[in-house]
């Protein structure tokens, strides 16, 4: 069986040719991967950062049909997130499950018959395949669930089903499907300094850098699937990604008392954000926004006017009254979005993908969301197929399981068998074999220590910023408390990495500087 390792990685990289090169690890290029090799291709993935860093580690780690979207006239969208919600249900259940949310409605009955109608219509439109139709609440059991909803102006309230996942581990576990079970090379911090051409112009693979050294990796076809930074890959040609900036704040559970997430309105533009708790975590969720973003595409900030805007809307709707004091983390992410007109707003703009092939053969994938990922990735191989001159074979992705998703994950609890299904067995294994391995990595939060080491040695991750914000989610849960574990969990990781000293202060120092820079950014 092909290891998850990124030396042996690199060694096929330099030695192999392939077939298709995918440039870009989140979960765009993971998904294409997954279905390239899936269908026989020799394949490819290289990621300048860590798999998932960018927008697929930052998102709202919702997999649903996105119900604003119905209001946009855009159902076949939504139709095929619904779609594509109950084939990630069925593929990974140990990633993503059922959520229930609540949307409430204040003022008038004519408010809550609007949020029915659409909800009627979202069910039609793929909603009934999780199993169950969304219900209307009175406000006594709208209260029942949700304690801390405020009772002036409340008419009643809607229940529906939709699902999340953790959208860094989802995004892993496709790329070690690729790896692990269709003999596909990834490799992660493998930037790529410039696209490789043949004599008559056309792409012929991509020069990168691995640790310090410059190689040429040789693919048939390219995919550039590197989201917001598409654009930056090609280097010429006219912009065709908008990015737009997506926030999100985390706060102590016990502060806002429910037992479901919440669909909540924005009083001041009519905006629906959502509050969301995370499963054994302790920890709570709010967001989004939906802004136009023209800085820096690297390092996305939660502003305090950020904060400030989700805050007053959850305190215009509940009882407990948030503060800046109570946020614990925060996050924001970059949405690639094909750009329209100039003068429309990024709110409004289309989440469907588009798939091109340039006149020197680069495939490009752009646009889309978490939860269409798969279907994206097909479209994009069926152009690779194009590409090759091969004949047309089915994606056979939409029955296919994700790495855990196999029955039986020994006696782990609810925290190992959601990150790690089937293969939580093995943690337990370590944890068993060395019982300080079974205490926590960061306080207040459920991650063990076992959970550190068997990301370097299983999952690739190569820096303390993988391990804590990535393969944990320490960072943006609770990141006054990462950074000061930093220093302990760096030592924990360094034999598997190779780490001396030095370097065990250089992570640390690197860490502590990115979660300064947030903390500072959201003041």
């Amino acid at each position: 069986m092909t290891a998850f390792d990124r030396g042996t990685a690199i060694e096929r990289l330099r030695a192999e040719s392939f077939d298709v090169l995918v440039i870009g690890g989140g979960i765009t290029g993971a998904g294409v991967a997954l279905d390239a090799a899936a269908r026989g291709m020799r394949t490819a993935l290289v990621e300048r950062d860590d798999f998932g860093a960018g927008t697929s580690s930052r998102s709202s780690k919702l997999v649903h049909g996105g119900l604003r979207y119905l209001s946009q006239g855009d159902y076949r969208l939504v139709s095929q997130a619904l779609a594509e919600r109950q084939r990630l249900l069925r593929n990974a259940p140990h990633l993503v499950t059922p959520v229930p949310f609540l949307y409430p409605s204040y003022g008038s009955r004519a408010r809550m018959r609007g949020v029915s109608s659409a909800l009627w219509l979202y069910d039609l439109v793929g909603g009934f395949r999780i199993g169950r139709l969304h219900r209307r609440l009175s406000t006594r059991d709208a209260l029942a669930r949700t304690p801390s909803l405020r009772t002036d102006g409340l008419v009643g309230a809607h229940l529906f089903l939709d699902a999340q996942a953790d959208d860094a581990r989802l995004t892993l576990a496709v790329v070690r499907t690729a790896v692990l079970d269709h003999r596909a090379v990834a490799a992660n911090h493998v930037p790529v300094t410039e696209l490789l051409h043949r004599a008559d112009g056309r792409v012929a693979g991509a020069s990168v850098r691995a640790d310090g050294e410059e190689m040429e990796v040789r693919a048939s076809v390219v995919v550039n699937a590197a989201g917001v930074w598409a654009d930056a890959l090609t280097g010429s040609g006219p912009a065709t990604i908008r990015p737009a900036k997506g926030v999100h704040v985390t706060v102590p559970a016990g502060l806002i008392q429910t037992d479901v997430a919440l669909v909540l309105t924005v009083p001041s533009d009519g905006r629906t954000i959502f509050v969301v708790p995370w499963p054994t975590t302790g920890r709570t969720y709010v967001g989004t926004t939906d802004t136009d973003y023209d800085g820096p595409l690297d390092h996305p900030t939660c502003t305090a006017e950020d904060i400030a805007y989700l805050l007053d809307a959850v305190n215009a709707a509940l009882t407990t009254k948030l503060t800046p004091g109570d946020v614990v983390g925060t996050w924001a992410g970059l949405r690639p979005l094909v750009s329209g007109a100039p003068n429309q707003r990024s709110a409004d703009l289309s989440r469907r993908h588009r798939v091109t092939r340039g006149p020197d053969g680069l495939v490009r994938i752009a646009g889309g969301k978490l939860t269409t990922y798969r279907a994206m990735a097909a479209d994009t191989v069926d152009a690779v197929e194009v590409a090759l001159g091969r004949p047309h074979r089915p994606s056979p992705t939409a029955t296919l399981a994700l790495r855990g998703a196999a029955a039986g994950g020994g006696g782990a609890g609810d925290h190992l068998a959601g990150r790690y299904g089937s293969e939580a067995r093995v943690i337990e294994a370590m944890t068993a074999a060395d019982p300080t391995l079974g205490e926590p990595l960061v306080p207040t939060l459920p991650y063990l220590r076992a959970e550190a080491v068997y990301a370097a040695r299983y999952e690739m991750a190569r820096t303390l910023d993988d391990v804590l914000s990535r393969r944990t989610r320490s960072l943006i849960l609770a990141r006054d408390a990462s950074t000061a574990a930093a220093a302990d969990v760096a030592r924990l990781v360094a034999g598997e990495l190779g780490w001396n000293g030095a370097e065990v202060d250089a992570q640390v120092q690197a860490y502590r500087a990115g979660a300064e820079a947030e903390r500072l950014a959201a003041t």
